[in-house]
C-alpha cells in the first residue's frame, strides 16, 4: 500500500517485489490476499451495491469482478499498474484523509489492510464515513493483536496492529458502528509472512533485482507459486476456523454510518 508516510528512496518494502508487470500475477496468487478477497467481495455483494469505492486499492483491489467501482490509491505509480490490468472502473489518486467525493456518494466503501499504513488514521475512518451513503456499509480488515507486531511489520511500513476494542473506538469516533466482526487469519499467516518478509528482504540486500530481469524465471515459477499459495489457502482458513479470535491476525469489520449518539 502507498497510503502512508513518504518512503526514503532507499528504503526497500515487500510491495517493492510486486511492482513491476510480470510481478503482478504472482501477488495475486497469494493466499492471504485471496482469502480477503473472497470474503470481502462477497460481503460487498451480499448489500447489493450500488457504487463502490475501493481506498488503497493498490496493485490487487479486493473488488475486481463487477462494473460500478472507483479506486482510489495515493500512488500513482500503483494506479496505473493496476488500470493496465483492471479493465473496469475509475481510477482516482487520492489521499485517503482527504477524498475528493462528495457526502454519502458510496453504498459500500472497501478498506483492506490500508488504515495501519495511515498515521493519522481516525481522519481516514472519517473520510469513509462521509463518502458513505446512510444506508451504506463500510467493509474493513485490519492486522489484529499489538503482540504480533515484529520486523515484518516494520518492512511493509504498519504504523500500528490493532486491537479489537481500539478498532471500535476509533470507528466510533468516525461515527461508524460494527455489524458483524469475523477472523480472516490466524498464528499460520504470522509465520509464513514473516518468514517470506525476512527472506525476501535478505536477497533484496545481496543481489539487488534490477527492473525488466527474471521474467523467464517468473513465468516458469507462476505455476509452482499458485499451487503454494492454495496450499496454504486451505492451512490458513482451517487454522483461522480452529484458533481463537483472540489469536486472529487479520479481522474483518463491517460497519454501518452510526444513527445515534454513542
Amino acid at each position: 500500500m502507498a497510503e502512508g508516510r513518504p518512503r526514503h528512496p532507499n528504503e526497500k518494502r515487500f510491495e517493492d517485489f510486486f511492482e513491476e508487470e510480470k510481478y503482478v500475477r504472482l501477488k495475486n496468487y497469494l493466499y492471504n490476499y485471496r482469502i480477503r478477497k473472497s470474503l470481502v467481495s462477497k460481503s460487498v455483494g451480499a448489500g447489493a451495491p450500488r457504487r463502490v469505492l475501493e481506498i488503497g486499492a493498490g496493485l490487487s483491489p479486493m473488488i475486481t469482478d463487477r462494473d460500478g467501482v472507483v479506486y482510489s490509491e495515493l500512488s500513482f505509480r500503483a494506479l496505473a499498474n493496476l488500470r493496465q490490468h483492471q479493465q473496469r472502473g475509475e481510477f482516482v489518486v487520492a489521499d485517503c484523509t482527504r477524498l475528493p467525493f462528495v457526502d454519502g456518494a458510496f453504498s459500500h466503501v472497501v478498506c483492506s489492510e490500508v488504515i495501519e499504513h495511515v498515521e493519522n488514521d481516525v481522519e481516514a475512518l472519517r473520510e469513509a464515513s462521509r463518502v458513505l451513503a446512510p444506508d451504506g456499509a463500510l467493509c474493513l480488515t485490519v492486522p489484529h493483536r499489538r503482540f504480533y507486531f515484529a520486523a515484518d511489520d516494520r518492512y511493509v511500513r504498519h504504523f500500528r496492529r490493532y486491537e479489537l476494542d481500539e478498532v471500535i473506538e476509533k470507528l466510533s469516533r468516525a461515527g461508524l458502528e460494527p455489524l458483524a466482526v469475523r477472523k480472516v487469519l490466524g498464528p499460520l499467516e504470522k509465520i509464513v509472512m514473516f518468514s517470506t518478509v525476512m527472506a525476501f528482504s535478505l536477497i533484496q540486500r545481496a543481489a539487488p533485482r534490477r527492473r525488466g530481469a527474471g521474467g523467464n524465471w517468473i513465468a516458469a515459477l507462476a505455476p509452482l507459486f499458485n499451487a503454494a499459495n492454495i496450499v496454504l489457502m486451505g492451512l490458513a482458513r482451517l487454522d483461522a476456523a480452529i484458533m481463537p479470535r483472540s489469536l486472529a491476525t487479520v479481522l474483518f469489520i463491517r460497519a454501518a454510518k452510526r444513527t445515534s449518539s454513542p
